[in-house]
């Protein structure tokens, strides 16, 4: 455990200089670790983001999992949106000025191009939750490397000039989520919605959403108490729990 000036007493912190993905090494380590605690890894040799996709993880870039024993799959769930807003916070911080905004379901985009992604993953045994969360610092992916549509990659260094190290990121990610967990813990999901809602990207505007091969579109109308996105459709009001959003 830490006891250093800035970071959340009780929590703990492990820093690789390599490995596969750091969910992976969670994952690995679980039956050993003391929850909470971050796993932070320099270099990332087989990252991946949602629904499997590889992650570019280059040197410069965070890339870390937070570790927490969390028994509920649902309460589980909504850490998607706890772990976004201490991103959020994260980088006011290390980019003032920039503007940050929070992308349905688990997306974090500067000045309008995507700079981090959270990808949660339960452990084995029922040991608690894996979130990963990724953050280019130093460099975008190659926008030709991504899928069609996707949104542009933007990295903190690119957009604003500012070299931030990821242990130092590390630092200001940490103490931020502490603060939203602790919210979270003592009173539930409803102000974690309202600060998500207020940053979320598109809100009350026209968004397409992708389920596997069905395709909708229409007004992000809401968040619901579940983390659903509420879709406002000519059909009515449809809530969709898991889903591609595209702008």
């Amino acid at each position: 455990m830490s006891g250093e000036a800035g970071w959340p007493a009780g929590t703990g912190r492990l820093i690789l200089p390599e490995t596969d993905s750091t969910n992976a090494e969670a994952a690995r380590r679980a039956g050993s670790l003391v929850a909470p605690v971050w796993i932070m890894a320099r270099r990332q040799t087989a990252a991946r983001g949602r629904r499997g996709r590889p992650w570019a993880s280059p040197e410069g870039n965070l890339a870390a999992t937070l570790v927490l024993a969390e028994a509920d799959p649902a309460r589980a769930g909504l850490r998607s949106f706890v772990a976004a807003l201490a991103l959020a916070e994260a980088l006011d911080a290390a980019a003032p000025g920039a503007a940050v905004a929070l992308k349905w379901p688990n997306d974090v985009l500067l000045n309008g191009g995507k700079v981090a992604g959270i990808l949660l993953e339960s452990l084995p045994a029922g040991r608690g939750v894996a979130i990963g969360i990724g953050v280019n610092l130093a460099v975008a992916p190659d926008q030709a490397t991504l899928e069609a549509g996707a949104l542009r990659p933007v990295s903190v260094a690119g957009e604003t000039g500012r070299a931030v190290a990821p242990e130092d990121f590390l630092d200001l990610l940490a103490g931020a989520f502490a603060g939203w967990e602790g919210r979270f813990g003592r009173f539930g999901f409803a102000p974690v919605r309202s600060a998500w809602l207020a940053r979320a990207a598109r809100l009350g505007e026209r968004i397409a959403v992708r389920t596997g091969s069905t395709a909708l579109a229409g007004r992000f109308a809401d968040l619901a108490g579940d983390g659903a996105l509420v879709l406002e459709t000519p059909e009515g009001r449809q809530r969709i729990h898991a889903a591609d959003v595209f702008f």
